[in-house]
C-alpha cells in the first residue's frame, strides 16, 4: 500500500497563521508549514512514516478512501416529523423519497 493513495488536503489555519496539511485516513496527524506546498510535503512524509511504523509493528493500516468499495447505500435515522415532512415534499414533487433525499444530500 502506497501512502500516495491517501486523501490529502491543505487548508489555512487562522489560529496558527500557517497552512496545515491533513490526511482524511489519519485524522490525528497534521503538518503546519508556511506554504501550501510545504504543508502537503510534510503531511505526506509523516503519513508515509506512520504507515511504515504500522507495517513494522504489524498493526492494521487504514485502507485509502479511494480504494474502498461504496455500495451507494447507507441508513440514516431521522425524527418522525422530519420523515413526514420529507415524504410530503417528495409526494408534492412527484418523486420518490429516495430521489428527494439524494438530491438534498447532493446539493
Amino acid at each position: 500500500m502506497s501512502a500516495d493513495h491517501y486523501t490529502y488536503r491543505v487548508t489555512w489555519s487562522p489560529e496558527d497563521g500557517e497552512h496545515v496539511g491533513l490526511c482524511a485516513e489519519f485524522p490525528s496527524l497534521s503538518w503546519l508549514a508556511g506554504t501550501p506546498d510545504a504543508a502537503l510535503k510534510g503531511i505526506r512524509r509523516i503519513v508515509a512514516q506512520c504507515v511504515e511504523d504500522m507495517r513494522q509493528s504489524g498493526e492494521d493500516i487504514p485502507q485509502p478512501l479511494a480504494e474502498k468499495h461504496y455500495s451507494g447505500q447507507f441508513r440514516v435515522r431521522i425524527p418522525p416529523e422530519v420523515h413526514r415532512s420529507l415524504a410530503t415534499q417528495a409526494a408534492e414533487q412527484g418523486v420518490s423519497l429516495n430521489r428527494l433525499a439524494s438530491a438534498k444530500l447532493a446539493a
